[in-house]
């Protein structure tokens, strides 16, 4: 197994985020399978290597892997490491750059497999989903909490609209700063809201994972969420949750506070397997030993397939209509 070297800006609170934390968790993960360190690449920081120092010495990286995470630094750092090994770990997608085939692609949603699957159809696709940690289970305890949500992400609506209304009627309280235990939190909680679809529409990229709703599931919190991007991997409304913003507020309001009068659903131990240490453990494995059979094969071949570009569907799309002019034009001159 090649060393591998994870992409980040930097690690302090200036970059503090779902995707830092998911990020840093699958280091953590692939720490027990083989080499692996945080390369930061737009900040210096103690003990930490930085990556034009790295690019200095190109003749120590042939064993290695680069991991790009960082959605929008990737169209930049993709061309910086093209004579080395590279993956792309795709958390949101539509950033609108393309990547060669010779970088294969980690996604942590279906979602984004699918974007990249239509995006990039001859490079190497994986499916790794973000990690619930143990922590978030159900501790089975009261629940002093009616609603809560987390302002960060949150639509207007929600904001500006709905919470109000729940605060006339119950006990709402809203996250509006760091939050070093959202476990505690959820298993204190009857309801949690999200609602991110206007954020990520606003971002112009989508939601990657969107790991809170699943952890509030896990916690045995009933949930009323959006649906967007990756969120969609694994809610599913009228089941394991409920679809947030449906057509009007006091329908919103009706729902939720009637969820605040009865007992929450029992969690389903067996859907959550799937985002738990073990599996996302064994997952990994299984795609770093294939990523690596990739890159030892890799230079004794040549890319054969040609690229999906613009240009190409283009020309493709052009060709198919002449046919069917002339297809047209035949059938003319035959009647």
């Amino acid at each position: 197994m090649r060393q591998l070297y994870f992409l980040l800006p930097g690690t302090d609170k200036k970059f503090a985020c779902g995707g830092l934390w998911a990020e840093l968790k699958t280091l953590a993960l692939a720490r027990e399978i083989c080499p692996a360190q945080v390369v930061t690449y737009r900040q210096r920081e103690p003990q930490t290597p930085f990556l034009d120092d790295l690019l200095q010495e190109p003749h120590a990286l042939g064993d290695a892997i680069f991991v790009m995470s960082w959605g929008f630094d990737v169209a930049k750092l993709a061309p910086r490491l093209k004579s080395f090994n590279a993956v792309y770990h795709a958390h949101s997608s539509g950033y609108g750059f393309r990547l060669p085939a010779r970088v294969p692609i980690i996604t942590v949603s279906r979602n984004t497999l699918g974007y990249w699957g239509q995006h990039a159809p001859h490079s190497l696709l994986y499916y790794l989903p973000n990690e619930i940690s143990e922590p978030f289970k159900d501790c089975h305890q009261p629940r002093d909490i009616d609603v809560l949500v987390h302002a960060r992400k949150s639509s207007q609506y929600l904001l500006h609209e709905l919470i109000p209304a729940l605060e006339a009627q119950c006990n709402v309280f809203v996250i509006r700063g760091f939050i070093d235990d959202f476990a505690a939190l959820f298993n204190r909680a009857k309801v949690y809201l999200y609602d991110s679809a206007e954020y990520w529409a606003l971002q112009g990229v989508s939601e990657g994972f969107g790991l809170q709703p699943l952890e509030a599931i896990a916690c045995g919190c009933q949930v009323f969420s959006s649906v967007n991007g990756g969120l969609s991997d694994y809610l599913d409304p009228g089941f394991n949750c409920h679809k947030i913003a449906g057509y009007s507020a006091s329908y919103d309001l009706e729902r939720i506070l009637s969820c605040v009068r009865t007992d929450p659903p029992t969690v389903d131990l067996a859907f959550l397997e799937e985002y738990r240490r073990d599996n996302i453990l064994l997952r990994l494995e299984t795609i770093l030993k294939d990523v690596n059979a990739f890159f030892d094969a890799r230079d004794g071949l040549q890319g054969s397939i040609a690229p999906l570009t613009p240009l190409r569907i283009w020309q493709m799309r052009s060709q198919t209509l002449l046919q069917k002019v002339q297809t047209k034009l035949l059938r003319r001159k035959k009647s």
